[in-house]
Order: C-alpha cells, then sequence, then structure tokens
C-alpha cells in the first residue's frame, strides 16, 4: 500500500509503472475506492503506466475536516501527478470521478491528452434529491441507502446473475467514511459544470451503461454534445459502473479510442 501527504491529508494510491510514455489516472465514484478499476487496469497496463487513488474519504484516503467543492478533489488528483512529474497523462473517470476529471481538463489543459468521462454529467441531480439523500444517511447511515444505491449501479440482471458481487460492493459503500460521503455529496450538489465542460479541448469519449439509472443515457449523450468533437458509446446491459460489470468492453472502447 502506499501513501502521500497533500493539502493536510493522506491519500491512498498505487502507482505501477512500466516506464510507458503513456500514463493513465483512474478517478473513482461516489462510496468506492479505487479497486472498482481492478479489470480496466488488467486491459490497460500493457498501454501505459498506472495511476489509481482514493479519494478523500473514501477508501483507506482520509477524511478532510472540510472540503471546498469539486474542485479540491481536482487538487488531489493534480499533486499526486506532480508528485510523480506526469506531465501528461490519460484522465479516466466514473460518475463524480468524471466530473473531477472534466475540472482537470478545464483547469489543465496542458495535462490531460485523452479524456474518457464514464456515467457522468456537467450536472448530477439536483438540491433536493442530494439533500434528501444526505437526510436519509444523517438519520439512517450508509446502510440506509446501500440497497437503493445498489440498484442505481446495477442492472436487475446483474443483480440476480452475481449477488455476491453486488454483496461486497455494498460492503465497500456502507464502509465509506459517512462525513466523506456527505461531503462528496455536497460537492456534487454544488457543481454545474456545462460552462467549463463546453471548453474542454481535449479529445474526450463518453460511455454510458444502458442500464444506468443514476446518469440515464440521454444525460450522457447530452455531455457529449457540449464537448466539442467528443464521442459517445453505449454500453448495453451495463449500469452506472461498466467498471465493474462490463471491465472488458469498457477497456475495449478505451483502446480504440487511444488508437483513433
Amino acid at each position: 500500500m502506499q501513501f502521500f501527504r497533500q493539502h493536510g491529508i493522506v491519500l491512498h494510491y498505487q502507482w505501477i509503472d512500466h516506464k510507458k510514455p503513456r500514463t493513465f489516472i483512474f478517478i473513482n465514484s461516489l462510496g468506492t475506492d479505487f479497486r472498482i478499476w481492478e479489470g480496466v487496469v488488467e486491459a490497460l497496463q500493457k498501454h501505459g503506466n498506472i495511476l489509481l487513488f482514493d479519494k478523500r474519504g473514501h477508501g483507506l484516503s482520509d477524511t478532510a475536516e472540510r472540503t471546498n467543492g469539486l474542485e479540491d478533489y481536482m487538487e488531489d488528483a493534480v499533486t499526486l501527478l506532480q508528485h510523480f512529474s506526469i506531465n501528461k497523462c490519460t484522465v479516466i473517470g466514473v460518475s463524480v470521478g468524471g466530473m473531477i476529471a472534466q475540472l482537470l481538463a478545464f483547469h489543465h489543459p496542458e495535462i490531460v491528452d485523452r479524456l474518457i468521462l464514464c456515467d457522468t454529467q456537467s450536472k448530477i441531480g439536483d438540491d433536493t434529491f442530494w439533500n434528501n439523500r444526505i437526510q436519509q444517511i444523517e438519520s439512517n447511515g450508509l446502510g440506509g441507502i446501500a440497497s437503493g444505491v445498489m440498484q442505481r449501479w446495477f442492472s436487475e440482471t446483474f443483480r440476480k446473475e452475481f449477488p455476491e458481487k453486488v454483496a461486497g460492493y455494498q460492503n465497500m459503500l456502507e464502509r465509506c467514511s459517512v462525513r466523506g460521503y456527505i461531503q462528496t455529496c455536497e460537492a456534487i450538489r454544488d457543481a454545474d459544470l456545462a460552462s467549463k465542460s463546453r471548453e474542454i479541448k481535449a479529445s474526450t469519449l463518453c460511455v454510458v451503461g444502458s442500464e444506468d439509472r443514476s446518469t440515464p443515457p440521454a444525460e450522457v449523450e447530452r455531455l457529449s454534445k457540449l464537448i466539442a468533437g467528443s464521442r459517445f458509446k453505449e454500453i448495453k446491459g451495463s449500469g452506472h459502473l461498466p467498471c465493474v460489470d462490463n471491465a472488458g468492453e469498457l477497456s475495449t472502447l478505451i483502446i480504440d479510442f487511444l488508437n483513433k
């Protein structure tokens, strides 16, 4: 396990150095840690170096005393890249990780050579949705929302075929820092990146699972239309986390995108 202190907090990360010219940085979703990328990393590591990390308030990373919006999460990623003297990378983010990736491409275009945005938007949900979720967690803990979240993350077919995997990912969610989860909910609630998304210049691929109930295909396609020249792909049968339920197809889409 590898740890790095920055901005007063400790981040858990994994750096896999294959001495390749390309580096991939992965940014995970709300309520998960970087293990969600295992299948994609397995396929992509022959194509580049790998940098994974747990967002603040998730996995083995510290929970900050306070977080002032998604820009703080972005700066964590930037500082990690600087730590390894990575001046150019391919950024892959899912859900809120995709929002953080958009901020990275907007504020630091010199760093981002390719951008892969999975199951995300420039704005996810509204104040009512996030305030209700925060209230539920404050009243009943993460266990109170876990079953509903699994239905949004994974298709009905996946839940029936792989109940043990769903149970494992539910454990991952329920063991997240409650304060870290709520801070991230607040950051998502307060973020509207539409004006920034329109200014993204990096070559971009937007991907969504056809069964995603958190950021449905129509929403991700709208994001794709905001980013000039971006490509849009839908993975049939996948839910909100295609990196988990269809890592092979997601990896193929990414590799094909890199080769064009």
